[in-house]
Order: structure tokens, then sequence, then C-alpha cells
């Protein structure tokens, strides 16, 4: 009885193994078999700053598992995005997206200006470039300095205004990237990125007035209201003299004339005096 059972149990479990290998040489067949799911598209071969014009040589291309991000390019439209400007700083090994690329085969500046936007240049001034503290993404204000259309005395009608606030230094000079080191570099002109009327607005008072511009926190995005000022208000109030009053003319009193008049009554002699009729006006 023993005996017969053991060889019930060994049978059964000879069965067991065979089925459990036919089983996992089954599904790994079909793992083989399933190819699996990834996509090959490009990326950038080596730090790619703003601007630059893409080449073959700055290309290459990684494997993503799964869904390839949005609006990637594949690898196989390459040929599509050589000659295209960058209008965002890409990293060595990030896939390119089609928002990181200028719309046409273009590159420099023009790349790097967002839909909508323009670039205006602003010539700076002399305390600007010698301290040469512009540099492609900080923030500046525009101020503006002359005198007013009508007034007739220049130095005393003298005002400043603030004319631009929380506007972005697209390029300082021909440069639209920071240097390795970040530093400020002295420059003549500077492009700054502006709406169309701000653009509008720039041109008009650009040959007019003295242009200024005032750098700010780049974390400082509120815009204040500013009135200005003038060249009279940093002397204080002026001293206004008390109007004189109008001097009258007080008429000299002039004595009345008189005349007399000598009465005769028989022999008695008398004189009466009387005052003329013009003293009495």
């Amino acid at each position: 009885m023993n005996r017969r059972l053991t060889l019930i149990l060994l049978a059964a479990f000879g069965i067991a193994t065979v089925c459990t290998l036919l089983v996992v040489r089954l599904v790994h067949n079909q793992s083989a078999a399933r190819p699996a799911l990834s996509t090959r598209v490009l990326a950038a071969k080596v730090d790619i700053k703003l601007g630059t014009v893409l080449k073959d040589d700055n290309l290459s291309s990684v494997e993503i598992a799964g869904t390839a991000p949005k609006d990637a390019i594949l690898e196989k439209d390459k040929s599509s995005v050589i000659g295209r400007g960058v209008i965002s700083d890409l990293y060595e090994g990030e896939p390119i997206i089609e928002d990181r690329l200028a719309g046409g085969k273009n590159g420099g500046m023009a790349a790097a200006i967002p839909l909508g936007m323009r670039a205006c240049a602003v010539k700076v001034d002399d305390v600007v470039n010698v301290s040469g503290f512009v540099t492609p993404g900080m923030r500046v204000d525009v101020l503006i300095s002359g005198t007013p259309p009508g007034v007739q005395n220049p130095t005393e009608g003298s005002e400043a205004r603030t004319l631009l606030q929380n506007i972005q230094v697209l390029s300082a000079g021909t440069d639209y990237q920071k240097d390795a080191e970040g530093k400020p570099k002295q420059v003549q002109v500077v492009n700054l990125l502006v709406t169309p009327e701000q653009a509008e607005t720039l041109s008009l008072v650009r040959d007019q007035v003295r242009i200024q511009l005032v750098l700010r926190n780049p974390m400082d995005t509120k815009t204040d209201p500013v009135v200005g000022t003038a060249t009279a208000n940093l002397f204080g109030a002026p001293t206004v003299a008390a109007p004189e009053k109008p001097h009258r003319a007080v008429a000299k009193s002039v004595a009345p004339q008189a005349f007399s008049i000598e009465l005769l009554n028989g022999s008695k002699q008398s004189e009466e005096k009387f005052a003329s009729p013009e003293g009495h006006q």
C-alpha cells in the first residue's frame, strides 16, 4: 500500500514538473516574439545655446521606451530640423521638440523673439556704457528726460518720466547670450524685447529725448504708476512774493476859497465873508 502511494506521488510530481517547464517555455517564447515598444527620437549631441542654427554634428538620437514625448522629432525626420534656429537652450542628451525650434530655417537673435513680440534697438547712454551692467536676460526700466513741447525755458522746464517698466534685455550689442562667466560688457546698443505698441513709443521718443536704462531686480515684476518729476521740483516749491496792493492816489484837500462883501447901512459899515461855491464840491 505504501509502495503504491509512493508511485502515485512520484508520477504526479513528474507530470507537474513537465507542465511547469512547458508553461515557462511558452511564456518565454511569446515574450521574445513580442517586440519592445520604443521610439528613436532626435536629441542634442552637445549643449546647444539659444540662437544656434542646427547642423548635423549638433544632433544625435536616443531610444525612448514607451510613448515618445509630445511633438518630439523622430530620427527619420532629421533633415527637417537642420538649418533651423534654437529658441531655447538645449542640453546634451535632451530630446528635441518642435516648441524649442524656430518655425523656419533661420537662427540668430530673430529666432529668440517670441511670437507677438519685437526687438527694438536703443542706444545706451554714457553711464551705462561705462559701467556695462547690461547683459541678455536682465530686466530694466526705460526713463526719458527732456523738455516737453511748448516750454520756453529748456533749463527750468526739463522733465524726467518712466516710459516703460520691466522690459527684458534681448541682446547687448551683437551678443544675445551671456558669456561663460556671465560678465557684462561695454556696448553701444541694447535690443529690448517689447510689444508692437511699445516699439512705436520707443521709436517716437528715440530722436526727441534722452533715453536711460535703469536696472531692476528680475524677481520684481510689479509695475508702479510713476508721475515723473521736473527740474524745478528738485529745489522745492518756489517762493512766491506777495502781490503788491494797488496804490490809490489820495486827493489833497484844498482849502476852500472865500470872498467878502462889504455892506453899507447908512453910517454903519459891515463886512460879510462867504465861501466860494467850488469849495463845497
